[in-house]
């Protein structure tokens, strides 16, 4: 089923395929939507708009987004495949169902993809779209189960569940995507599903469960090992593997045929922002990576004096070449006076998207003896990377009681950012 010529024009027509990307990516540590992951220099999202590309089965195509995220819009809206762009809701199921009501008058099939498993190859999209064209109304890619799985329950009472059970391996199968259905049916089946009470509705884990549980017959092409489902750093670290043995000519040839361009070699910048202790005579919040101290004197400035915040800022501008702290938020502008430093960041992190680059990473290491920072590090790791749209770690240390950060008399933040253009 490789070549997608073995489909006719009105075959394609009438297929549609519908990317489910509004996913927040929680157990990957970015602070990212997931399909907004950087996986070999692309996107998630765009790892599979590629081989959904490839595939050449369907002519419509729906990505189906986190609400109010600009970034993954980008990425979909130049992606070559232009997919038609719409809002997800609070469950994957909301979300399916926004894609299903974005369907045009003529599609009688539709699949339903993960952009989390993103390196589902071609073929895969080819073998689902033939079994419905052969009459199924509902088709899933599956694999062997390779463990021993057993049921378990837990006692009240019980300090540790026990096991109820043990299924009969050759019967089980893992599920991937993309799943299958014939357009009609499904639409009918979330109509109904959508006056279900709320224990059956939240009983429902795909669309496959879903065609089950109005009778309908599921069937079952052959998985890949490439359709894992990237949810956490172990999985990312083996997609990349995957991705790199792929041979130079097999991703050139993969490059050219979805008309992706080769990113640029990552830039990197740095950051450093020096802040006095304010004078007791002029209280102030203690305010440093995004994190009230209450028990601290505040930082003296324009702003809310976050070295931390503002040293992150200024490595984005470094690596974007886009001017630095003084440049956007200076002095003369007098709407950021007293601006939280998550407010700046937030701004600094959109002005980088807007200049045509993506944030990898940044890490800052402050200088100070107050505050004592190590028992809310990952407190402020999560602030600050919600506030960037992208992961940013927390370090601090002190001078061994040399200069000015030895004496508590102020606080020096150092930060290094990387930036990458996945488009030019």
């Amino acid at each position: 089923m490789s070549d997608p010529s073995i489909f006719s024009v009105q075959e394609i027509h009438q297929t549609a395929i519908i990317v489910v990307a509004a996913g927040s990516g929680t157990r990957l540590g970015y602070g990212i939507p997931k399909a907004l992951v950087p996986l070999g220099g692309r996107t998630l999202l765009e790892h599979a708009l590629d081989r959904i590309q490839l595939a050449g089965c369907a002519a419509q195509v729906i990505a189906v987004l986190p609400e109010n995220d600009e970034g993954l819009a980008d990425h979909a809206a130049h992606h070559p495949l232009h997919p038609h762009i719409v809002m997800g809701g609070a469950t994957r199921t909301d979300s399916v169902r926004a894609g299903l009501g974005a369907l045009g008058p003529d599609i009688q099939r539709v699949l339903i993809h993960d952009a989390a498993r993103a390196l589902t190859p071609p073929e895969t999209f080819r073998e689902v779209t033939a079994a419905l064209l052969a009459g199924a109304h509902a088709v899933i890619p599956v694999l062997p189960v390779i463990d021993t799985i057993k049921s378990v329950t837990t006692d009240p009472g019980a300090l540790q569940p026990h096991v109820t059970g043990t299924p009969a391996r050759q019967n089980l199968r893992a599920v991937q995507t993309p799943q299958g259905f014939d357009a009609p049916i499904l639409l009918a089946a979330h109509r109904a599903a959508a006056h279900w009470d709320q224990d059956r509705a939240e009983a429902v884990t795909d669309d496959a469960m879903l065609m089950e549980m109005i009778g309908e017959r599921v069937d079952t092409v052959p998985g890949t090992a490439q359709g894992l489902k990237i949810t956490t750093a172990p999985d990312l670290a083996l997609a990349e593997s995957m991705l790199s043995a792929s041979t130079p000519k097999a991703s050139l040839m993969t490059q050219q045929e979805s008309g992706a361009s080769a990113p640029l070699i990552p830039r990197t910048g740095i950051g450093i922002d020096v802040h006095a202790v304010a004078d007791p005579s002029e209280p102030r919040e203690m305010w440093l990576a995004g994190l009230r101290f209450p028990d601290d004197q505040g930082l003296s400035g324009h702003s809310d004096g976050d070295a931390v915040a503002h040293a992150a800022c200024d490595a984005l501008f470094s690596a974007a070449g886009i001017g630095d702290l003084g440049t956007h938020f200076g002095t003369d502008r007098p709407e950021y006076a007293g601006a939280s430093g998550t407010t700046l960041l937030r701004e600094a992190a959109r002005l980088v998207r807007a200049a045509g680059f993506e944030i990898g990473n940044v890490a800052v290491q402050f200088v100070g003896r107050r505050p004592k920072f190590a028992d809310r590090r990952l407190e402020a790791d999560a602030v600050l990377s919600e506030a960037a749209g992208a992961p940013i770690t927390v370090t601090a240390t002190t001078s061994d009681g040399l200069g000015y950060e030895g004496s508590g008399t102020g606080i020096t933040a150092y930060a290094t950012a990387l930036v990458y253009s996945p488009r030019h």
